[in-house]
């Protein structure tokens, strides 16, 4: 009883369970030479994987929307560099795991047979698939898991919807809502589904196909601490002209130690706006740039977007082109801000980079399922990784304001 207290509603006690079990009667699997038994928790997998894709297209069209169309907000003041900030920071991670993954390239295990698919082969073959993806209805956009497509209309519906009315508004704010319940329900089946998938593969390949994710996990950690230590400080640096250290150290540790745990940026936000209290930055700022942090400042979620796409793409040796990685780069910046809120959220998106690079959707859902079985330790060090970002964005922009105010008083 007091184990099941323990248990309790935690996901990621769950998770963990399920991820022990499938190691343990896998393992028995794999000693007894039992293989066609992982069939029946392949299952298992499967399921999720399935219930995973259905709810991707209108996860990204959603939220998406919802991101753009949020961003009409008052005015305040350095609230405009702090949101450079943040697509910046955003987008430099996403070329930080580009990088990272094609200096130290990983792989997955993938069951089936993942269709075959041709690099292209020319700038204009690049351009031309680009904008028949961009130009496709979106209702075929959807059935056939076009995420570039979903995207543009996701996009084009969100600028529009800037300008709508509150009733409008609220309904598009109900509808974001409703896909996050969805959402939730399909990541509580996340155990039953990791439990077949971990149970299968050490059924099938004993604990080698660990070795590969062990390795993917310190890319994704790898990159992620770049950011944080390096280039956020460097950022901070061009705005402040001080050691951005003490301020980086500070958000890491107050806003980014109570993110790795709660896993979620939205409930890390009454942290991060008394910290931002304690650092003097002006209410009528901080009040508007947190929650909006919490919306587009994902540079967590851009990485592993970004990394598990082209470790799918380097398993099937799909050749990525610079301006495919380019447009990557883009893509991931975008598609984490969609991400925002959801548990999970970035994995979700792995559909839409895939899509990009020529990558299936049966084997882009194999890529979601390997986040989930990674995502004990990728999730949380990605919602440290935006969570303190924000405060220190905010900070850095803030503090850069009120210099250059009492300078001009004093002058």
């Amino acid at each position: 009883m007091q184990f099941l207290r323990w248990l309790g509603k935690s996901l990621v006690r769950q998770i963990l369970l399920a991820m022990l079990l499938g190691i343990l009667i896998g393992r028995i699997l794999f000693v007894a030479e039992l293989p066609q038994a992982a069939e029946y928790f392949q299952i298992l997998g499967d399921f999720f994987t399935k219930a995973l894709r259905a709810v991707a297209p209108i996860l990204v069209f959603v939220l998406i929307t919802h991101a753009i169309s949020r961003h009409q907000q008052g005015q305040a003041r350095g609230l405009k560099t702090i949101i450079v900030l943040y697509v910046i920071g955003t987008f430099a991670a996403a070329a930080v795991a580009v990088l990272a993954s094609t200096w130290y390239p990983t792989t997955l295990h993938l069951t089936g047979n993942p269709e075959a698919v041709t690099a292209p082969e020319s700038l204009k073959e690049v351009l031309t698939t680009l904008l028949f993806k961009i130009t496709d209805n979106p209702i075929s956009a959807a059935t056939n898991g076009n995420y570039i497509g979903i995207l543009a209309w996701a996009i084009l519906a969100g600028v529009a919807l800037r300008h709508a009315n509150s009733v409008t508004k609220t309904v598009l704010d109900d509808a974001a809502r409703v896909i996050h319940y969805v959402v939730s329900l399909v990541i509580r089946i996340a155990p039953y589904g990791v439990f077949g998938l971990v149970t299968a593969t050490v059924a099938t390949t004993g604990f080698s196909t660990f070795d590969t994710y062990a390795r993917l996990i310190a890319v994704l950690l790898g990159s992620m601490a770049v950011v944080a230590l390096i280039v956020n400080p460097l950022m901070v640096w061009a705005i402040l002209r001080q050691n951005p250290y003490p301020l980086v150290w500070r958000c890491l540790t107050q806003s980014g130690i109570p993110a790795f745990f709660t896993r979620s940026s939205a409930a890390n936000i009454p942290i991060n706006l008394d910290l931002c209290e304690e650092l003097h930055i002006r209410e009528e700022t901080y009040s508007i740039s947190i929650p909006l942090g919490a919306t587009i400042n994902m540079a967590g979620a851009a990485i592993t977007i970004a990394v598990l796409s082209l470790a799918a793409a380097n398993t099937i040796h799909v050749p990525v082109h610079p301006l495919n990685a380019l447009l990557l780069c883009f893509l991931a910046t975008l598609g984490a801000a969609g991400a925002s809120g959801v548990p999970g959220g970035s994995l979700m998106l792995i559909p839409m980079a895939c899509s990009l690079l020529g990558i299936d959707g049966d084997t882009s859902a194999q890529v979601i399922a390997i986040g989930v079985l990674i995502g004990i330790i990728q999730d949380s060090a990605e919602t440290a990784l935006n969570s303190s970002s924000d405060v220190l964005f905010t900070a850095a922009a803030d503090l850069a304001d009120q210099r250059k105010t009492a300078a001009v008083s004093a002058s």
